[in-house]
């Protein structure tokens, strides 16, 4: 079988400099190929912007629905248009669901699917999960399934990238401000609001909420420092609200229930909540066979450097 992997999926900023060898992108679509290479199929890294037949192609990252216009972006549609016209797959890596225990990844877990990155859009290779894949990564990053907690304070508000593919056409301060609406038709607890940490643009937009909330007199509503880590603002929380991102995966990790408000899209759909008005009363589903399904796609460079990650991948390839 020939799978390429195309490292010009990789934003031009980033080949372009001199050390790119060594950035951990670059590595991971180099790694995935010594895998697929060990495992006896054929493995090629491709670095021109020109599209190669193959079984299967492979890139790091996603496009954007609304058909964002960077060479690597449009490159990445390139390949996903051409694999679907020959009925040939595409393996995409992304960010590690379980990044919230530690941002560092220094064993570089990233979740690998096929076709797509959303529950109802990719397939994950999940279907068939054993405990055995969540022993090794729950050891691997110290991470507890710790039991649902039942006591708390505040609400987590958790924001994700405003404009992000993730949120598709749904600006992140209107979501912001709807749901601290809704949420407080059903509860008076305070709301914390979290903004994601990568986004740039997240000051302005928090303030504009803030404006927002403060117009319709909204009370105990706040925004949490910029700088403050996730399990920090999980102290004490009673529960977490959140659209469709990994915060829900970490707060049900920790025991903290969730809500979320697009779950065909949301990683944490099995275990959450969805209905608001049920804020006061979640429901605490069984996480058990949750996370040994999250375990299934999760993969660090040692699992694709040896093949274990391709291995497990080629059943699901017809």
């Amino acid at each position: 079988m020939k799978v390429i992997s195309y490292t010009a999926t990789l934003p031009s900023k980033m080949m372009h400099r001199s050390d790119y060898t060594s950035n951990a992108k670059w590595i991971t679509l180099n790694k995935f190929i010594e895998g697929v290479n060990a495992c006896g199929d054929r493995g090629i890294v491709w670095s021109e912007m020109s599209y190669q037949p193959s079984e299967v192609a492979v890139m790091l990252g996603w496009v954007h629905e609304h058909g964002k216009t960077a060479p690597h972006l449009r490159f990445r549609q390139t390949i996903l248009d051409q694999q679907r016209k020959k009925a040939n797959r595409v393996v995409i890596a992304d960010s590690n669901l379980f990044l919230y225990k530690d941002l560092a990844n220094p064993l570089n877990y990233l979740r690998y699917s096929f076709d797509g990155v959303f529950p109802n859009t990719g397939e994950y290779c999940d279907s068939r999960p054993t405990s055995h894949r969540w022993d090794k990564i729950s050891k691997d990053l110290e991470l507890k399934l710790r039991g649902w907690r039942t006591n708390g304070d505040h609400i987590l508000l958790c924001l994700q990238r405003n404009g992000g593919w993730s949120m598709g056409p749904l600006a992140v301060p209107n979501w912001a401000f709807d749901n601290i609406c809704t949420l407080r038709k059903y509860t008076d607890r305070p709301i914390k609001i979290r903004v994601h940490p990568g986004d740039r643009s997240a000051r302005s937009y928090a303030y504009n909420i803030m404006n927002s909330v403060n117009k319709h007199g909204i009370q105990n509503i706040t925004v949490s420092n910029f700088d403050l880590p996730f399990i920090k603002d999980l102290k004490n929380a009673w529960a977490v609200v959140n659209h469709n991102s990994s915060p829900a995966v970490g707060a049900a990790i920790e025991g903290i229930p969730v809500f979320v408000t697009d779950p065909e899209k949301s990683p944490a759909k099995d275990i959450a909540n969805t209905d608001l008005r049920l804020i006061e009363t979640p429901k605490l589903m069984d996480r058990e066979p949750w996370v040994h399904r999250l375990a299934q796609f999760h993969w660090s460079w040692d699992d694709l450097t040896s093949g274990a990650c391709w291995q497990h991948m080629r059943q699901w390839i017809k």
